[in-house]
Parts: C-alpha cells; structure tokens; sequence
C-alpha cells in the first residue's frame, strides 16, 4: 500500500508540476491562479498548496526543473575548441548557446516572465543552474580573447551577452522592427563589436 500511494503522489506532483510549466510559460506569474492550475491538473487546490506552500514555492520549482533539462552538447563544444579562429569560435559559441536554449520554448518564455515579475528568485536559481554552462563556455573563449581575436575583457561577460541575445530576441525585434525573425543577425550585429 505504501508504494501506490507514493506513485500517486509523484504522479500527482509532477502532473501538478507540468501543468504549471505550461500555464507558467503562456501566462506568467501574475497571469494564472492556482485555481487554474488545480483545474487544469484536476487536482485540488488544497492538493497544490501540500506540495508547494505558496505559489511562489511552485514557480520556482517549474523553473527549477526546466533549468536542470538544460545541457551542453558535448560535438558543439568541442566545435568551440577546435576553431580556427576567433570569429569562428564566437559563431560556434553562439550557436552551442542557441541550440541549447532553444531546446526548450517553454524555459525561455519563463526566463522572460521570471525577469520581469520574480527578478530576485530568479538569480539563486540561474547561478545554480546556467552558471556551470557560463564557466565551462568562457574557458573555451578565453584563449581568443587573450590572443586578441575577441575584444571582450571578461569571457564571461561575453556568453552572457550572447545568452541575453537568445533570451530577449523576440521581444526587442517585435518592439523595435516588429518581427520576432532572424536571431542571426542580432548576433551578427554584436559580434562585429567583439572581433579584433
């Protein structure tokens, strides 16, 4: 007996989990209840608040778990290494950052609400999570940027910029040319400041 219930209980918690993902990453924070999500996960919403005390606690759990699906590919990173030059590094670097953020449309939609309505939870988790991704992505630029081939001074500083570049791409060319297209040519644009 103690097994079932322990199953329902996981089962409970993460269909309770994947259902606040989804409204979390169309609606925001401020834009859904926990009314709806117990609906929505056709649980109670008693059910909700025994799993996560306030629902703060359940937003940053979702975002929590979308962060610990982000990876490195291990053939993109070695394209980073073995690069002929710092042009070609940055371009490889960008293209790592993308392919692994992009991986998962539902995490950048909650990283864009995150920052507008929950900056100051947001930056624990980031660190936890995205920091191993930004100290093992600027090691592999650092070389460039010492032979002089990147003009940044901090290789950190760099990836992040890139990453802010995949993170704010459709909201800035909505605002300002009203598309959300051509994420390439953001980077294109930026890394002309970087080359030597």
């Amino acid at each position: 007996m103690t097994g079932t219930s322990g199953s329902t209980k996981g089962s409970t918690g993460e269909r309770i989990l994947a259902t606040s993902a989804s409204l979390f990453a169309q609606f925001g924070y401020n834009g859904v209840s926990t009314r709806e999500i117990a609906s929505a996960a056709e649980v109670n919403e008693v059910t909700i608040y025994r799993h996560y005390p306030r629902k703060r606690d359940l937003y940053l759990a979702v975002l929590g778990a979308e962060l610990q699906r982000v990876h490195l590919r291990g053939e993109l990173l070695a394209r980073v290494a073995a690069a002929p030059n710092g042009r070609t590094a940055l371009g490889y670097t960008f293209e790592l950052i993308t392919t692994t953020l992009q991986q998962q449309p539902q995490l950048l939609r909650l990283l864009q609400y995150s920052a507008l309505e929950l900056s100051d939870d947001l930056d624990p988790l980031l660190r936890r999570h995205l920091g191993e991704l930004v100290e093992v992505v600027a090691r592999y630029l650092e070389p460039w940027i010492q032979r002089g081939e990147l003009r940044c001074t901090d290789s950190k500083t760099l990836v992040l910029t890139l990453i802010a570049i995949v993170l704010t791409r459709g909201p800035l060319r909505r605002v300002f040319l009203g598309d959300a297209a051509n994420l390439n040519s953001l980077f294109e644009t930026y890394s002309e400041f970087c080359l030597a």
